[in-house]
């Protein structure tokens, strides 16, 4: 064999050579191995691995992610033209690249082919093709397409090389293009407004999705704490039927004030008796879930684990790369019949974990595996599942926790329906009022066997027949209010995101946690809160930039995305629309630069507020009867004043009892629903205006 040294001491390269691309070392290093016994080398520092395969010499050479995005010379904003650049030329914190492509410059020209073996999809797509076209030849360029890491997949997707996805190639170079277009032109503007203003310089950031993020994330934030709860009553009965006791709840008419959950819990109890409306057996059978997509088992383990959307993620891409599981950013819940799943589950039979599982499934299928699949799809990839390799005994407890849920998962897609019987019993009171009780009992486990974080609790009820009069053995009611009818978390937010259809699976959590970075949002306490530069930052996207507040632009370019993925829009013409529309809302934004850099300057404190929040002490935008309110103050106490008044006539009380209730915090009240309370409570004025409802 002829070789030639390139500039490193330690690297001999085969002269006639195949140039493989892999996105990271560890996928080179699998992809290497697959083909061969690879001899491993280094080129300025990056590993390096040279393999003979079917009389050829196949050189695999790493990337680390994207080596090439989109960057503009240009300053000031609006700003359209753009160019691919090494990243490291222009990003903090991305010199770690350059050795990267050091090391791809000295392996990939002169090859006689070039192989694009990143990840299959938009992104890997678009590193590998950046890496070719300023490296080596993209005329002499094909693509690997694979789902998983394991050795067999390798092998057959080598053998079967195909064009270069361009279609791919294009739509992910205008994904990157618009989110810079967006990114830093309405950055720069919010830059700017708080610059001249303050003559500080503060890093700000908006976009294509993080901004319809941001101001979601803010709407559930104001709700959260805005919320007023109130009062509902449940009157319970414990009823016996030969022998047996369980309870019934009222169902139909609810109580309206305590005064008459209480006159039905005394009737109650002076009849001791209830008879039976309506009482029902059933047997019925659940569907196994299918496998998981990655926004599914993203949503499971933060149920079970507290695991952030990001770290699944991280865990998931670890297992990947470790050839343990096929590749997670996928959007799909289904399983094809092309990938031997025998062969797979065969393989797991000889798991110390899931070995007995294996076995089980295998024997009560008898080899007909037949999996349940989801409704939604994914063109590049199947649904998440283990390719069979056994994991090392390395593996720590987080990784080995996201495995098992894809394992379990992915067994109990192949098998038999759980069964379940439910009893449901409706009984009446003298007063024809409706009470239910509903009883859970599990027949056949089914697929609860192998997946059993989605068992029912069994609580099984007698079935008593109709007419049957059932004992009233004691009665009773509960108060509890309200809790605010959203939430927040990193993991609602990303299940928003999936809903509204911006994004994708690998970059949705990746946003939420640029959130965090830009200080938008705050972790404190195991809760998600929005900081004040959040919301303010939200405030202007709304009203300057709506556009960007809602995820109807971001999906119309998503769908221009797709139009350019199946050649019926040009990556151009998609382009120029952006640059359009974005024009259009910076022209408008610098007719009120001023205003946009007083209301930051004001919520970073660097300005003083000519009038103040009597409750927080923030810049007073509103009066109401002469007291001086801040935003968020001021709709708290407009909120308060129109349900107060109503809680007290269902609790009998006084409006001044209600609010020394949500002062005390004996609620679900709202942050800023419990400061006013607090204020008003030391504050007679306060105290009428909410009492008074505002008249």
């Amino acid at each position: 064999m002829r070789v030639r040294k390139v500039k490193s001491r330690r690297c001999w390269l085969p002269e006639r050579r195949i140039a493989v691309v892999a996105e990271k070392p560890k996928a080179a290093e699998k992809i290497a191995w697959a083909l061969g016994k690879p001899v491993k080398c280094s080129v300025n520092g990056v590993p390096i691995w040279i393999v003979r395969h079917n009389g050829l010499w196949v050189v695999v050479a790493p990337s680390a992610g994207h080596l090439y995005g989109p960057y503009s010379r240009s300053r000031g904003y609006p700003v359209f033209d753009l160019e691919w650049s090494p990243i490291w030329e222009f990003e903090e914190g991305s010199r770690y690249l350059y050795k990267f492509y050091q090391a791809l410059r000295h392996v990939l020209p002169g090859s006689i082919l070039y192989v694009n073996a990143c990840d299959y999809d938009i992104e890997g797509s678009v590193i590998g093709y950046m890496i070719i076209l300023n490296l080596g030849d993209v005329r002499k360029a094909r693509r690997m397409k694979f789902s998983s890491l394991s050795p067999v997949e390798l092998r057959r997707a080598f053998s079967r090389l195909e064009p270069l996805d361009l279609e791919m190639v294009e739509a992910g170079m205008a994904r990157h293009e618009l989110d810079w277009l967006w990114g830093i032109n309405v950055s720069r503007a919010l830059m700017d407004a708080i610059r001249k203003v303050s003559g500080r310089r503060v890093i700000l950031s908006a976009g294509r999705v993080q901004s319809p993020t941001l101001v979601e994330a803010v709407r559930r934030w104001r709700e959260l704490n805005l919320h007023v709860p109130e009062p509902r009553f449940t009157v319970w009965v414990e009823a016996e039927w030969r022998g047996e006791r369980f309870k019934l709840t009222l169902v139909e008419p609810q109580p309206r004030s305590r005064a008459e959950a209480e006159k039905i819990v005394k009737t109650l109890r002076v009849t001791g008796r209830l008879r039976v409306l309506d009482s029902k057996s059933e047997i019925f059978r659940v569907r196994p879930p299918p496998a998981f997509n990655l926004g599914d088992l993203q949503a499971e383990a933060s149920r079970l684990y507290g695991y952030s959307p990001s770290r699944t993620q991280q865990l998931a891409e670890d297992l990947y790369l470790d050839a343990l599981i096929s590749y997670p950013r996928t959007n799909s819940q289904k399983l094809p019949p092309t990938i031997d799943y025998g062969s797979i589950i065969r393989s797991l039979t000889a798991s110390p974990l899931h070995g007995a599982l294996a076995a089980r499934l295998l024997q009560e299928t008898r080899g007909l595996l037949r999996p349940v699949q989801g409704i939604k799809e994914d063109p590049a990839h199947p649904a998440i599942h283990p390719t069979g390799q056994k994991p090392p005994k390395t593996l720590d407890r987080d990784h080995m926790r996201i495995y098992d849920l894809v394992v379990r998962r992915f067994l109990a897609a192949f098998a038999r329906e759980a069964v379940l019987a439910k009893n449901t019993v409706v009984a009446v009171d003298s007063g024809g009022r409706k009470y239910k009780a509903v009883g859970t009992r599990v027949i056949d486990e089914g697929w609860y066997r192998y997946y059993p974080y989605l068992k029912p609790q069994e609580d099984p009820i007698p079935a008593p027949p109709r007419g049957g009069v059932l004992k009233v053995v004691a009665a009773g009611f509960k108060t509890y209010y309200t809790s605010p009818s959203t939430r927040l978390s990193k993991i609602d937010l990303l299940k928003w995101m999936e809903r509204v259809n911006i994004g994708t699976e690998g970059t949705r959590a990746r946003i939420i946690e640029t959130l965090f970075k830009r200080g938008y949002l705050d972790a404190r306490g195991g809760k998600v809160i929005v900081t004040d530069l959040g919301e303010v930052v939200a405030a202007i996207i709304e009203n300057l930039f709506p556009d960007l507040s809602t995820p109807d632009l971001t999906r119309k370019f998503e769908r221009m995305l797709e139009d350019i993925r199946l050649r019926k829009k040009s990556r151009a013409e998609v382009i120029e629309d952006a640059k359009r529309a974005i024009g259009a809302l910076i022209d408008s934004f610098k007719e009120r630069l001023d205003l946009v850099g007083e209301r930051l300057a004001l919520t970073l404190g660097y300005s003083t507020p000519t009038s103040t929040c009597r409750v927080c002490g923030r810049y007073a935008e509103y009066e109401i009867k002469g007291y001086l309110l801040c935003e968020r103050h001021a709709e708290a106490v407009r909120r308060l004043a129109s349900k107060v008044p109503v809680i007290a006539s269902k609790l009998s009380v006084t409006p001044e009892e209600v609010v020394e209730k949500l002062a005390a915090r004996r609620s679900h009240a709202g942050a800023w629903i419990i400061e006013v309370a607090k204020t008003a409570v030391k504050d007679p004025r306060l105290m009428s205006i909410i009492s008074s409802g505002l008249k």
